[in-house]
C-alpha cells in the first residue's frame, strides 16, 4: 500500500532543459511535483557536457551560454518546491494499478500518479572512430565534448564533425585557440544553415568535404593528425594540440523498451498528446518520437507543456470518476 505523502501528482525522470520546464509547468498547473536526475546537479547533457558554448535554439534568447540557460530554468522550475531527487538513475518503471507508477532508482522507490520521461537521447556514449592509439590519447588532447574553451587557449585545435555542436565549437574557439580545423566527410553539414554561413565566413579552416580522420600522432599527447580525403585517397598531415571528435553519440534504449515502453527508432513513440503506450506515461523532449519530430530545446519545451497538461487531465478523469 501506497502511502499518501509518497505519491505524487507527476513525477518528471530527467532534469536537462525539458525537464526544467516541465517542472515548472507543473507546478504552475498546482501538481505535486518531483524531478529525479541521474547527475548530481540539474541541466542534463547541456552542463555535463558544454556548460560554456553558446545555444541558439531558446525562444527569447538570440544566444545563451549553456550554464546561464539553466540557471535560469532552474530559478523558473523551483518556484513551486518541486521535490527534486538528484544522483538516482531510473531503473525500472512498473505500473502498479489505477494511476499508481512505481519507479525503482538505484537508490530507493518513489510513486507518483503519471509520469514523464525527459532524458534528452537516453543513456549515451560518445561514437568513436576505430584509429589506432586513439583511444591511449583520450584525456591526453583527444576530447569528445568540451566543458572548458580555456584548456585550448593558443592551441591548435582539429575538430571532426559537420554537426550543430562541431560547428558552434569551431566558431567558440575562433580567438580562443591559435588555429581551428573543422574536417567534415560528407558533402552537406548537419548545422543549422546561418550558422555554416558563419563558419565558411570565419578564420576557421575548413576540409570538406570527404575529409576525415585516418590517424592520430603524438605519443604521450597528441601532437598532429592525418586527415585524407576518401573521395580522391589524398592525405594531409596536420599539427595539432587537441582533437575534438564530434561525430555523434550512441545511445541505449533498451531499458526503456524494458520497461514496455514502445520505442521507434531512436526513441519513445508519443501520440499528439505526448503519451506513450503505457497509462499514465508520457514522454518530452529528444527522447519522444513522431512525424515531423525537430530537435530544438524550444520545441522539447512546448512538447514538456503538453505532456503536464494531458498528465493533469488524466489525473482529474480519475478524480471526477470516484
Amino acid at each position: 500500500m501506497v502511502l499518501q505523502s509518497e505519491m505524487y501528482d507527476i513525477t518528471i525522470v530527467g532534469a536537462g532543459p525539458v525537464g526544467l520546464y516541465a517542472t515548472y509547468y507543473a507546478g504552475l498547473r498546482d501538481c505535486r511535483t518531483k524531478l529525479i536526475e541521474m547527475y548530481p546537479q540539474v541541466g542534463g547533457r547541456l552542463i555535463s557536457m558544454y556548460p560554456e558554448k553558446e545555444v541558439f535554439d531558446v525562444a527569447g534568447h538570440p544566444k545563451i551560454v549553456a550554464a546561464d540557460l539553466v540557471r535560469l530554468l532552474t530559478e523558473q522550475a523551483m518556484q513551486y518546491r518541486p521535490a527534486v531527487v538528484l544522483h538516482e538513475r531510473v531503473t525500472c518503471l512498473r505500473i502498479l494499478g489505477e494511476r499508481v507508477i512505481e519507479l525503482a532508482t538505484d537508490r530507493g522507490m518513489h510513486y507518483t500518479q503519471t509520469a514523464i520521461i525527459a532524458v534528452g537521447s537516453g543513456a549515451f556514449v560518445p561514437r568513436k572512430l576505430d584509429i589506432p592509439h586513439l583511444i591511449d590519447l583520450e584525456g591526453h588532447g583527444i576530447y569528445y565534448w568540451l566543458k572548458s574553451f580555456e584548456a585550448l587557449r593558443g592551441k591548435k585545435v582539429l575538430i571532426v564533425g559537420g554537426g550543430n555542436s562541431a560547428v558552434d565549437w569551431a566558431l567558440s574557439l575562433e580567438g580562443i585557440a591559435a588555429e581551428v580545423t573543422l574536417a567534415h566527410r560528407t558533402y552537406k553539414f548537419q548545422a543549422h544553415e546561418a550558422t555554416v554561413d558563419k563558419l565558411l565566413a570565419s578564420g576557421v579552416r575548413v576540409k570538406f568535404p570527404y575529409f576525415t580522420l585516418k590517424a592520430v600522432l603524438g605519443e604521450d599527447h597528441v601532437t598532429g593528425a592525418v586527415i585524407w580525403n576518401e573521395r580522391s585517397g589524398k592525405e594531409e598531415e596536420i599539427a595539432v594540440d587537441a582533437i575534438v571528435l564530434s561525430i555523434g553519440m550512441l545511445t541505449n534504449l533498451e531499458p526503456f523498451r524494458e520497461w514496455g515502453l514502445n520505442i521507434v527508432g531512436s526513441g519513445i513513440a508519443v501520440a499528439p498528446d505526448m503519451s506513450t503506450n503505457m497509462p499514465g506515461v508520457y514522454a518530452a523532449g529528444d527522447i519522444a518520437t513522431y512525424p515531423g519530430k525537430i530537435l530544438l530545446i524550444t520545441a522539447g519545451s512546448g512538447e514538456a507543456a503538453t505532456a503536464v497538461n494531458s498528465a493533469k487531465e488524466y489525473i482529474l478523469s480519475g478524480d471526477l470518476g470516484r
